[in-house]
Order: structure tokens, then C-alpha cells, then sequence
């Protein structure tokens, strides 16, 4: 028996032996990671000629300019004096892009790591006014495809995108498999009122608020940085603040914060804008979660699928009248919803594969029997709305509604995504 045992155990280890061994070589696939130096990528932010849109991320609305992300790229700088004939003029190339605010000239950008501080006041050449170095958590930019990531050397500079190769060098398991952001294409942006002040006007999906002489950025998913941009040509950094997790947009209304989260909406009080001081939060399940307030009423549509939860998606209404204890007023199911926008009684609602919805909301708990409009032609992502002008960004392009007339709503104007055809 003994001698069983033995040569059972001999067996066994030589067996864990061969199949636990990391090292392996066969030939597979792999995302061969493609470097900008860190030298050119300091140097990078500079306006360049239009270009078509390829993929479109978050919206900014600024004076006469749209500010349209094209993700990891830059942004498109989009003349809108005249809505029924938008002219795209500038690319200002901003590598690792995702958000941008804007206040007196000056466009505060994330790049990759970095935040930068662009002076637009010439936007046939706009300069890097500062910037501010490892602000952000890296992110790397995403593939289109589930092939494994290559070893990524960091001595090489700064990962801008992936080259698909064969190759047969042997690796090891488990190998590192390098992630991005999720926040880089979360669903949610917040809206402050322009209100023709020298601060922009941002859809519902943003990381990036103004609010005042503050610049508040989502610096992750659980912290926040703080900027004094009192004087425009002198940004400074004034500290952080840890949120908790999971946290994905940012909202100003009056003297607050409302950060949307994947598990709820939180509330901090700013009236010391370098401070800012928790207050309350609203709960809800698992779920993506951008948030917009007006007055007495949050509404947050939550999104379901992918990495977002639960399998329902909806909007919910929370009471706020009370802002140490929001309460759900009335929840309305949603097909696949993103980015929301108010304008006095309506709502937008950007429903995902369900198109653009348009509500009455004068009434909080009968906003579904106040539907008024629906447009399934397109697959929209966030919203701006601009006084009897709506702005759309989707996967289609940029869109633009008149609603002056509410029962006739008409498309103005649209830029489309470049086609590969």
C-alpha cells in the first residue's frame, strides 16, 4: 500500500509538473502594443485641419463651437452659428482624449494621464497654456477585437494603439492583461447652463464640471481632483477628494455635486468649492448611471447589460426636496438608456437601440403617459439641449433638432460618422 501511495504521489506531481508549467509556445494572435515617445506625446496638443469623425465620445457646447471627442483622438471644433449648416473648422489633436470643459478661452482636457490646460482664444492655433503631469490613472486605449495584449514597455513611451500580429515567442500564464477605464465609454455626462456666461455647457455623461472658479474632474471611479481657475491663464491643483467606487458622472446644480455611480447618486454640498462636503446618496442597484437634476427632481437613467448589472434598465425619479434624504419618487422602464437632458418641462432621453424620447415631464409621476415623441432613426448617446435647439451625438454622427415647435420637431442639420465603405 505504501508503495501505491507512493508512486501515486510521484505520478501526480509529475503531472501537476507538466500541466502547470507557465511556460508555453505555440503561434496565436496578439494586440502588439504601438508607442508615441513621451517626448512627442508632451508635445502633441496642437490644431490641425478638419477630418471626418470616426468614432465620436463626449459633447461640449462653447459660444458658437460644438466640441465633439473623437475617442483617444482629439476633439472636432464644429462652428455652430448657424445650426442648419454646422461647419467643422479645427481638429485640436489632444492624444488619450476623453472629456474637456471650457471657461474663458480655455479647454481643460484629459490626455491620457495628463491634464491639459489649451488656450482656444485662437482656434486656428491653439497653444498648451500647462499642463499637469500623471492626474489620472492610465488607461490604455481599447482593441476591437479579444486577442491577447502584448508586453507593454513602458521605456518605449506612451501606448496610443494596438498592431494585430502572428507570433509563436512563448509566454507565460497567467499573463497580464492590461485594461482600460471603464469610464472612457461610460454613459455619463452632466449639463451646466450656459446661459451666455463664459463657461460651456456639457451633456449628461461628463467627468469633467465647471462650476464657478472650481474645475472638478473624476480623476477614477472613486476620486475626485480639484482645480482654483480663477485666472484663466493659472490653473491650480487643490486637492482631492475620495468618493468611494464606482463613481461615473459628475452634475452641478446650484450649491452641489451630484455624482452619478453604478450603485447610486451622491450628493456633496460645494459651498466651499475647494471642499466639497457629503450630504446624502440615493441607492439603487447595479447599473450604468448618469444623472441630470432641475429644481425638486433627479432622474437617472440606469443602464443594464455588459458590465453595467442587473438585466433592467429604467429612469428613475428621486425627490431631492429634501436633499439630506432623496427618495424614489416613480421609476419608468427604459429599453437601453444613456445619456438624459432637460429644458424646462421636457426630458431627453437617449434610450440606446429605442432612439431619442422626448417627455413631458411637468408631471413626475406620469412622465411615461406624457410621452411625446420618438426618433428610432438613430442610436443616440448623450444630448444637449440649447433653447429650442437639440444637440445629439451617436454612433451615427452629430444631429441637430428644432423644438420649437414641440408637436413638430424637425432635423436641422446632421454630420455623419465617415463611412469605411
Amino acid at each position: 500500500m505504501k508503495t501505491i501511495i507512493k508512486t501515486s504521489l510521484i505520478l501526480f506531481i509529475g503531472v501537476c509538473f507538466f500541466s502547470c508549467d507557465d511556460d508555453i509556445s505555440h503561434e496565436y494572435t496578439i494586440n502588439e502594443p504601438v508607442y508615441m515617445s513621451t517626448a512627442d506625446f508632451k508635445n502633441a496638443v496642437k490644431s490641425e485641419s478638419s477630418r471626418s469623425m470616426e468614432e465620436t465620445g463626449k459633447i461640449y457646447f462653447y459660444g458658437d463651437y460644438i466640441l465633439v471627442n473623437e475617442k483617444f483622438q482629439g476633439i472636432h471644433v464644429i462652428n455652430n452659428s448657424d445650426p442648419s449648416n454646422p461647419v467643422t473648422e479645427k481638429f485640436i489633436t489632444i492624444p488619450g482624449n476623453i472629456d474637456m470643459a471650457v471657461k474663458d478661452n480655455m479647454l481643460y482636457a484629459d490626455s491620457y494621464t495628463d491634464l491639459v490646460v489649451i488656450d482656444i482664444s485662437n482656434i486656428n492655433q491653439v497653444t498648451e497654456s500647462k499642463r499637469f503631469d500623471d492626474v489620472f490613472f492610465y488607461c490604455l486605449p481599447p482593441t476591437n477585437n479579444n486577442y491577447r495584449y502584448g508586453d507593454i514597455d513602458p521605456k518605449k513611451g506612451i501606448v496610443v494603439g494596438w498592431e494585430v500580429k502572428r507570433t509563436s515567442e512563448k509566454y507565460q500564464e497567467p499573463r497580464y492583461y492590461p485594461m482600460y477605464d471603464y469610464m472612457a465609454n461610460s454613459a455619463a455626462e452632466a449639463s451646466s447652463k450656459a446661459n451666455g456666461s463664459n463657461i460651456g455647457k456639457a451633456g449628461s455623461m461628463a467627468r469633467f464640471m465647471i462650476q464657478g472658479n472650481t474645475l472638478y474632474t473624476l480623476k477614477s471611479s472613486y476620486a475626485l481632483n480639484i482645480y482654483d481657475i480663477a485666472n484663466s491663464n493659472e490653473a491650480i491643483f487643490s486637492g482631492s477628494l475620495n468618493l468611494g467606487w464606482g463613481i461615473e458622472t459628475v452634475f452641478a446644480h446650484n450649491n452641489h455635486l451630484f455624482f452619478g455611480a453604478n450603485r447610486g447618486m451622491y450628493i456633496y454640498d460645494i459651498s466651499n468649492p475647494f471642499a466639497p462636503e457629503y450630504v446624502s446618496e440615493y441607492s439603487h442597484f447595479m447599473s450604468c448611471d448618469p444623472v441630470v437634476v432641475e429644481d425638486d427632481y433627479a432622474y437617472i437613467t440606469l443602464r443594464a447589460g455588459n458590465w453595467c448589472g442587473q438585466n433592467t434598465s429604467q429612469l428613475d425619479v428621486v425627490d431631492i426636496s429634501n436633499l439630506n434624504t432623496p427618495s424614489l419618487l416613480k421609476s419608468y422602464s427604459m429599453t437601453n438608456p444613456y445619456g438624459l437632458g432637460i429644458d424646462g418641462d421636457l426630458l431627453f432621453v437617449c434610450d440606446g437601440t429605442a432612439g431619442l424620447k422626448i417627455y413631458d415631464k411637468s408631471d413626475p409621476l406620469n412622465i411615461a403617459a406624457n410621452h411625446l415623441s420618438t426618433f428610432t432613426d438613430l442610436t443616440p448617446y448623450d444630448v444637449i439641449p440649447l433653447g429650442n435647439i437639440l444637440v445629439v451625438i451617436s454612433p451615427e454622427g452629430l444631429l441637430q433638432y428644432d423644438y420649437t415647435d414641440i408637436n413638430n420637431i424637425q432635423l436641422l442639420s446632421s454630420i455623419k460618422i465617415k463611412s469605411d465603405e
